[in-house]
Formats: C-alpha cells, sequence, structure tokens
C-alpha cells in the first residue's frame, strides 16, 4: 500500500492510499481518482515527506497520535460537503442515470414533483437549462457501486 498526498486543478488537497504506484496510474488514466471536494479528475501528487520509522531499544513512553482515518474530513470545507450531501441524499430521490429524463417528466406534470439527483451528461443537462428547467450541479460524485 502506499498513500499520496494530491491535489486537483482547483487546488484542493486530499491524501489517498493506493495498493500500488502502478494502480495510482492505472485509476488516474481511467479518471477515478476524484477530488472530494469539487469532483475534478485532473489530480497530480503533490511533495510529501516520506514517513520514517525510528527503533530504539527504549520502550516508548508515549504513544503516537492516532491518525485521522481516511474516511474523516481533512478540512471544513470536506465536511461541509459530507454534510450536503448527507442532506441531499436523505431529502431527494437517487434517480441515476435518468436524472435528465425525469427532470423533464416532473417539470411537464407527469411525474409527481420533487427532490431529485442523479447523473445527466452535459448536452442533456444543457438542453434542460435551455428549457428553463432549474437544475444545479453537485459538488460531489454519486456513490456507484459496479462491479
Amino acid at each position: 500500500m502506499i498513500r499520496y498526498a494530491l491535489t486537483c486543478s482547483n487546488d484542493h488537497s486530499f491524501e489517498s492510499w493506493f495498493q500500488s504506484a502502478a494502480a495510482f496510474d492505472k485509476l488516474q488514466t481511467a479518471g477515478m481518482v476524484v477530488c472530494a471536494v469539487c469532483a475534478d479528475t485532473d489530480i497530480r501528487k503533490s511533495v510529501m515527506a516520506p514517513r520514517i520509522s525510528k527503533t530504539t531499544d527504549a520502550p516508548a513512553v508515549d504513544k503516537p497520535p492516532a491518525e485521522r482515518p481516511l474516511s474523516a474530513p481533512a478540512s471544513p470545507a470536506e465536511q461541509a460537503l459530507k454534510e450536503i450531501r448527507k442532506t441531499i441524499e436523505a431529502q431527494s430521490e437517487d434517480v441515476g442515470k435518468n436524472f435528465a429524463q425525469e427532470a423533464r417528466r416532473i417539470h411537464n406534470g407527469e411525474a409527481p414533483e420533487r427532490a431529485i439527483y442523479g447523473e445527466a451528461k452535459p448536452q442533456d443537462a444543457k438542453a434542460l437549462i435551455e428549457d428553463g428547467i432549474k437544475i444545479a450541479p453537485l459538488p460531489f460524485m454519486p456513490n456507484r457501486k459496479t462491479n
């Protein structure tokens, strides 16, 4: 396992673990390394100090402080995004890749009015906006499990 300090093109910094350097390269090439703050996929490695452990014969008097779990937000901005995501997911329906069609159906009165979120191709989102259908991009990627 290898941990990298990463930075997106919008200068958001974060860390992530990878199985190997080759695994990072493969995931980055596939666009699967994503900024947790802005969903940017233009990610680069940042300079990171190596972690060196000392060996001594003396027993340790104090234990080092526990590291922050990778699932914990690294900054107030990440914490705010986590809260926004939690609220949206709790109060909205995930319509997945059918977002554009469902938003249009709701706008036309063909489906019940409700809060929804999901994925839309850029051209579909643009068409919704041009037709006066109010939508907004979310500052996070959806949780999609694929095999």
